[in-house]
């Protein structure tokens, strides 16, 4: 019988082993606005010698800091790492057109000096002042209040039924009863917790509950506090006075046949003419069964754009939104703690190149973010230049693993950098994953994306004959005879996908 014992073993293994720099560049890259600004910040505040850069003030470059660090690089060869990282330029933008013809552009010959009152205007300036509409620049300039200070916060369902619930005069019990009853409401305004097990976890009699239940019932929006969708539909056509009509019937007593559009079979139950089953139907048609999701949804997020794109002439321009990212500089204060001379502590030297060996790493990082994402957005435009100029019927197929072979990079890179970053086209704002996308397989489907054929799945849809809809084999039959190769699985899917009925729940019956 063996037995388990410690022993030593020699063996030869290769193993990937990422930097600290490279695990920073790959966390940067991958990292939204708002996550950048709090990192560079937090580094500002922890390396004491970056800090942000201001305009018109100098700073310290790579080049002279290679000349301290090169002091001590014989004494010390360990720190060739250091050296080596100093001496790496920071990446930086090409300078556009218009900055190289200003650069080249000769220098205008120097004139005598004239005298500033030629150049005044007394004409306009005494019409402008006379104006009656005219406004001095002091006055444009003055400070005004955001126009997001008079936007109100969101109400909550909860804080819309609290708010009716203040005016009710109700015992005591039976309001603290409507605040739990509140509570367990879930964002479609649907009661899911029986109320047994709120009086046992809230410590309250089932006489108070069930009249609170009333109560809550009987508040705005119409349907909120219901159990299931019947009762849902119950309570808003009592609030509309319809108890007993035939939309009452239907739903408490026929809405499973409402649910398969079987009208002639809900007017043979109800013995009623057809014309007034329709007319019920259609009245339920109208009614909400999700009464609190007005109140509970996420609204309208505000998305602020990465990456500018806009057209200039033919051609297309790309424009980094780095107006609230603060840019780090090295401090020329702390240089002098390099030179052995001012400072001849050995420790304090090597904690002060190190600090500069994190700045100098965290700046590239910084630039090769910059480097990644414009030329991710160059690849976009050359490959989706029809979709920019003429609208999202033109989208074109578009893989991460191609791109990463065009720009150089793996396709991991790629991924990391369009990840939760919006982009701002002449089409409108789309995250930039938007772009990349599978192409459906076949001969004449290759060059479709999922997302067009999609659009095509639904317009077919949109444009059946609600009596006689179509089936997703006769969807599939279209869509090969136009060219493209998709199978009646695939398009059972896509439909799901869109949240669109199937044939037998599409079809309107008379």
């Amino acid at each position: 019988m063996s037995t388990l014992s410690p022993r030593l073993q020699l063996g030869v293994a290769q193993k990937q082993i990422l930097t600290p720099g490279l695990v920073q560049m790959v966390t940067i890259l991958q990292m939204t606005r708002m996550e950048l600004k709090d990192m560079i910040v937090q580094e500002i505040a922890e390396n004491p010698v970056l800090e942000e850069a201001q305009e018109g003030e100098d700073h310290l470059s790579s080049d002279e800091l290679r000349q301290f660090l090169e002091a001590e690089r014989v004494a010390e060869p360990s720190d060739r790492s250091i050296l080596e990282a100093s001496q790496e330029p920071v990446a930086e933008f090409e300078p556009s057109e218009q900055t190289r013809q200003e650069a080249t552009a000769p220098e205008a010959p120097t004139q005598e000096a004239k005298d500033p009152f030629d150049e005044i205007d007394y004409g306009s300036f005494f019409d402008d002042y006379l104006d009656p509409g005219y406004k001095s620049p002091a006055s444009e300039i003055s400070d005004k209040p955001s126009f997001e200070t008079f936007l109100s916060s969101p109400v909550t369902l909860s804080s819309h039924l609290d708010q009716q619930l203040a005016v009710l005069i109700l015992p005591e019990k039976v309001r603290d009863a409507c605040d739990s009853i509140i509570g367990n409401l879930d964002q479609n305004g649907y009661l899911t917790s029986p109320l047994e097990e709120i009086a046992v976890q809230e410590s309250h009699e089932m006489k108070d509950l069930e009249e609170a239940l009333h109560w809550v019932q009987t508040l705005d929006p119409a349907g909120v506090g219901c159990r299931d969708l019947r009762e849902c539909l119950l309570i808003q056509l009592k609030s509309r006075n319809a108890e007993d009509s035939v939309a009452w019937n239907i739903v408490h007593n026929h809405l499973k046949l409402l649910e398969t559009k079987q009208m002639k079979e809900i007017a043979k139950v109800m013995g009623r003419p057809l014309e007034h089953i329709q007319i019920a139907a259609n009245v339920i048609r109208h009614l909400d069964p999700t009464p609190g999701l007005r109140y509970s949804g996420e609204g309208a997020q505000k998305v602020e754009p990465d990456v500018y794109i806009f057209k200039d002439g033919e051609d297309y321009l790309i424009e980094l939104n780095d107006d609230d990212i603060p840019q780090v500089r090295l401090n020329p204060e702390y240089r002098r703690l390099l030179d052995r001379e001012q400072e001849p502590n050995k420790d304090t030297r090597n904690y002060i190149k190190d600090r500069y060996q994190s700045a100098l790493q965290l700046i590239k990082n910084i630039e090769q973010r910059k480097q990644t994402i414009v030329k991710v957005c160059q690849a976009v435009i050359r490959r989706q230049g029809e979709f920019l100029d003429k609208g999202l019927d033109f989208l074109r197929p578009m893989m991460i693993k191609d791109v990463a072979d065009e720009i150089g990079v793996h396709p991991s890179t790629v991924s990391r950098a369009v990840a939760a970053k919006y982009v701002h086209t002449p089409q409108g704002v789309f995250e930039l994953r938007f772009f990349f996308g599978e192409a459906v397989q076949g001969s004449a489907g290759a060059s479709i994306p999922l997302l067009t054929l999609k659009r095509m799945v639904k317009k077919m849809i949109e444009e059946e004959d609600p009596y006689k809809p179509l089936t997703d084999e006769q969807i599939t039959e279209k869509l090969q005879a136009g060219g493209i190769d998709v199978t009646r699985r695939t398009v059972a899917k896509y439909r799901e996908d869109m949240k669109i009925p199937s044939t037998h729940q599409r079809r309107k019956r008379e």
